[in-house]
Parts: structure tokens; C-alpha cells; sequence
């Protein structure tokens, strides 16, 4: 059984346990999650329907039934050509699952159009959202999940040596020239696109969590907020690191990046199974605040990565999500002071059995080789 078959029969078993009917998923990370095929969203309808009980159907247009076929292993493909009503073949399609009044789950990201076409051709339905079922499957990761995600983590971290190493020839380029160079490193190093738009944030822009990457010039001392990861076998990487490119930061700077050092060392060591993901990012956020930075530390501790690099669970004040072996997730505290800087160190961990290991290994520190 391939790890897709054995996702979708868990996925079967929650919907039969929790009475609901009928998983309706289109082209996203869920659908392929459940079934190993990967498709961008598009204007034809293409769905894959999971009932409680019984064998799973691919609807697809007929242009897709081979790429369907050799990715997955779902026997059932219905097909419907470009010259026919789709919705009307949906309709017989549904119709063998006997939903009735029945209850439907269907995909979070699903267009508008298509859920309203669902809606019509199963009008006495309830509707609810596929990540009921699917968010707790996926917190938890397989051995594949973390070997890819482990491997995208390894070619963030050679990338942010390699780019750090830069030191002082980093200095005169703008942040989208850095951006580029930082993305093409990544694809040179084996990685398959980017996990998100590469951040590269320089001195004041910093300050901004989620600053693009501009064209301001960097400068010497500057601090320079790198965020980015690429993907292997569609799973994400996301590395954070505040780096200086020649010259010497200000103390000020220096004292905070110490201070967001300690206190993510102290996030990582509060992950065990057992805790809660607001106990970790509890630990965080009380060695800023004891610091005297608690409002200058806007965001969440950290986020759920997988298929989606921002996904359940969440390391957010009060979060009650029970940490569980295989869960994996940012630890990322940072400060930000407007119109100076920005810090943020970022590390991606999996839950252990008795603890936790770091996905990431590559210099905390803000020196560059020619600081």
C-alpha cells in the first residue's frame, strides 16, 4: 500500500467514525495528500470523492484521465469531455453515493463555483470543510513527509552559509539582487522551486515580518533579515536568518539578536510530547518580555509545515494542540523595533518521542566571514 492509499483509507475511517458521507477534494496539497496527484486549480472541474464507505471515483476531464491514472492508484476515473455539461455527469456521479441528506466535506480551498456546483447537484446535503477530517492526519508526518522536509531543510541550510559567506560582496546589492541570488542557489543545490517569495529584509525594512524583497541597497553593518526555503518532493523548507554583511551593527542590535537567540533556544528546549504548542511559544515570548521587548514581538512563535508551509499546529500564546511524535513546526520568535531593525531566528523541529530534533543546523549567529 502506497503512503497515499494508506492516507485515504485513514481519511475513509474519520469520515465513517464521525458520520460524515462524503470527502469532495479538487486540485491542491489535500488532493494530493490523499492520492499522489498534483495539479494547479483550474476552470474545469476535477474532483476526487471520497466516500465513508466504499471505493473512491476521480471525476476529471478526459485530457487529465492519464496523468490521473499513472499518479494515483484510484481505479474508479470518470471522465467528461470539453463539449458536455460537466455538472450534469457530476450529478449521476454523486448520485451512486446516496448522500441524501447526508453531510459533505469539501476542499478548504475550493472555488466558489465549484463548491456551488456541488451544492446543486446534492441540494439536501450539509457542507462542512475537508480539513475536519484531513487537519489531524496531516500533523502528524510519515517517514516520507520527513525525509523530504529534512532534505529541503538540509539545502536551506548550505544555502544560508553559502549566502552569508558572501560577507562584505553582499554589500551595494538590493535586496531583490540578494533575493535572486539566494533563489538561484537554491535551485543549484537540488531544490525544486520556493517553499514562498524569498524575504531579504535590510536594515529598517527589517522591521516588517513580512517585507518582500525591494530595492533598497545593503548596506555595511546592516542587519539583514533572510527568510526562505525551497521544496523536495513538494515539502517545504522555511529558515530564518539576521545577518550583518561587512561593517559592524549597532549595540543595540547586537543586544536584541542576542536576546531572540535566547529566547528561541529556550522555545526548542519546551518541545516535548505532552506540551502544548503555548507552552512553547510561552517560552519564547517570556525571555523577550523579561528583556523588556515583549511588545516588539508581534507574531505567533511558530507554524505547522508540510504540504502547506503554514499549516496546523500553530505555536500561538494559548494554543491547546497536544504536541504529538511526528508533528512538525517553525520556533521563530522575533523583534522588531520600526524604522531600525528587525530580528527573527528561525529553525524548523519534528517532535520526538522524547523531545525534539532540529531540522535546521546552520549558523544562529549574525556574523558574516568578512564582519
Amino acid at each position: 500500500m502506497t503512503p497515499f492509499e494508506r492516507r485515504a483509507r485513514e481519511a475513509q475511517t474519520r469520515l465513517a467514525d464521525r458520520g460524515d458521507d462524503l470527502l469532495a477534494l479538487f486540485p491542491s496539497r489535500n488532493l494530493f495528500y490523499a492520492t499522489g496527484f498534483a495539479e494547479e486549480p483550474g476552470e474545469r472541474h476535477l474532483f476526487f470523492l471520497l466516500p465513508a464507505t466504499g471505493d473512491p471515483v476521480f471525476f476529471v476531464p478526459e485530457l487529465y484521465e492519464e496523468q490521473v491514472r499513472e499518479a494515483s492508484r484510484v481505479d474508479d476515473v470518470r471522465t467528461w469531455a470539453d463539449d458536455e455539461d460537466p455538472t450534469e455527469r457530476l450529478r449521476a456521479v454523486v448520485g451512486e453515493f446516496d448522500v441524501g441528506r447526508g453531510r459533505v466535506l469539501v476542499d478548504d480551498t475550493m472555488w466558489a463555483r465549484f463548491t456551488q456546483d456541488l451544492r446543486d447537484v446534492l441540494p439536501d446535503a450539509s457542507f462542512g470543510l475537508a480539513s475536519e477530517v484531513l487537519a489531524p492526519l496531516r500533523r502528524r508526518k510519515d517517514d516520507a513527509e520527513l525525509d523530504a522536509i529534512r532534505r529541503a531543510s538540509r539545502i536551506a541550510d548550505r544555502v544560508v552559509d553559502d549566502v552569508r559567506a558572501l560577507g562584505s560582496d553582499a554589500v551595494g546589492m538590493t535586496e531583490a539582487e540578494l533575493a535572486r541570488e539566494i533563489e538561484r542557489r537554491l535551485v543549484a543545490a537540488g531544490g525544486d522551486g520556493l517553499s514562498f517569495e524569498t524575504i531579504v529584509g535590510s536594515g529598517p525594512n527589517g522591521a516588517k515580518p513580512h517585507h518582500g524583497s525591494g530595492d533598497r541597497i545593503v548596506e555595511a553593518g546592516d542587519p539583514v533579515v533572510l527568510d526562505f526555503g525551497t521544496r523536495v518532493d513538494e515539502y517545504p523548507s522555511d529558515q530564518t536568518r539576521t545577518v550583518v554583511f561587512g561593517g559592524d551593527p549597532s549595540a543595540a542590535f547586537c543586544e536584541v539578536h542576542a536576546v531572540v537567540r535566547e529566547a528561541q533556544a529556550a522555545a526548542v528546549a519546551a518541545v516535548e510530547p505532552g506540551a502544548r504548542a503555548g507552552d512553547v511559544d510561552a517560552a519564547a515570548r517570556e525571555v523577550i518580555e523579561a528583556a523588556g521587548y515583549g511588545d516588539r514581538f508581534i507574531h505567533r512563535t511558530g507554524h505547522g509545515v508540510g504540504l502547506d508551509v503554514h499549516e496546523e499546529p500553530y505555536i500561538v500564546a494559548g494554543g491547546g494542540v497536544e504536541l504529538e511524535p511526528g508533528m512538525v513546526f517553525s520556533v521563530e520568535p522575533g523583534v522588531y523595533v520600526p524604522g531600525e531593525f528587525g530580528v527573527r531566528i528561525e529553525d524548523l523541529v519534528v517532535v520526538t518521542d522524547d523531545g525534539c530534533e532540529r531540522l535546521n543546523e546552520s549558523e544562529r549567529g549574525w556574523a558574516s566571514p568578512a564582519t
